[in-house]
């Protein structure tokens, strides 16, 4: 059955003009041929932690794999769920480990970054944290970094778990689903799927340049306030005064 699984892959992906069962797809594909359920797991605890592995790729190739009956639905639900807080776990204790006093050092040290900026971070999160986690899990490559500020901000352990299974399992459910009833069209669900990470990550992307951007012209204006040359001069009459 799973020979039949390789050659589905090779055929639907040649009609869409993607590579046969090559890069990503093939990893996973033989990661599921050797552990089954387990192995879906594994391929999103890892996805959690390195977040170009995409999750638009794995989850509908774990549906199709169950729709083939390679392994159970239910399966494959549950343990992709187990590896996303499996992975986000790791995260978190990363963050933990760094600790708070690290990432304040750091950001003191950063050009354009101010300790106010992770002052009203860290005040947001207390406010916000848990619903952070919980639609954090619907964000590409947000997804993945939540889980270190929750480390680092010490969030309660049985809070993060329950936010984060619970978006998990969401996420999680809607793409391999997906992938069970679309069958040999599953890779569809990446292509569209892609295209939301995309915007996502420009948006992303676009919101740092403008940040920076504020803050240069903001630092400029404060040192340019004066005409050119004022300094000079004044430092020039001041030698004079002394004199």
């Amino acid at each position: 059955m799973i020979a039949m699984t390789h050659l589905a892959l090779a055929v639907g992906q040649a009609d869409a003009g993607a590579e046969p069962t090559g890069g990503i797809t093939g990893w996973a594909t033989d990661l599921m041929e050797r552990l089954g359920a387990i192995g879906a797991g594994a391929a999103i605890a890892l996805e959690n932690i390195f977040p170009p592995l995409p999750s638009e790729v794995i989850l509908p190739l774990a549906g199709f794999t169950a729709a083939r009956g390679d392994m159970s639905l239910v399966a494959a639900l549950i343990w992709t769920t187990v590896g996303s807080v499996v992975g986000a776990l790791a995260l978190y204790l990363i963050g933990a480990l760094i600790g708070r006093d690290r990432i304040r050092r750091l950001v003191a040290r950063m050009p354009l970054v101010k300790l106010e900026d992770l002052d009203r971070t860290e005040a947001w999160f207390a406010r916000h944290g848990g619903k952070a986690v919980f639609f954090g899990r619907f964000i590409p490559l947000f997804r993945s970094f939540i889980s270190v500020p929750a480390g680092v901000e010490r969030m309660s352990m049985p809070a993060f778990l329950i936010y984060t299974a619970a978006g998990s399992a969401i996420w999680n459910t809607v793409f391999v689903l997906a992938g069970y009833q679309l069958g040999d069209n599953w890779h569809l669900v990446e292509e569209y799927v892609g295209a939301y990470s995309k915007v996502v990550v420009g948006l992303g992307g676009l919101a740092v340049v403008v940040f920076l951007i504020v803050r240069i012209v903001k630092g400029r204006g404060k040192d340019g306030g004066q005409p050119p040359g004022a300094h000079r001069r004044a430092r020039g009459s001041q030698r004079e005064h002394v004199g």
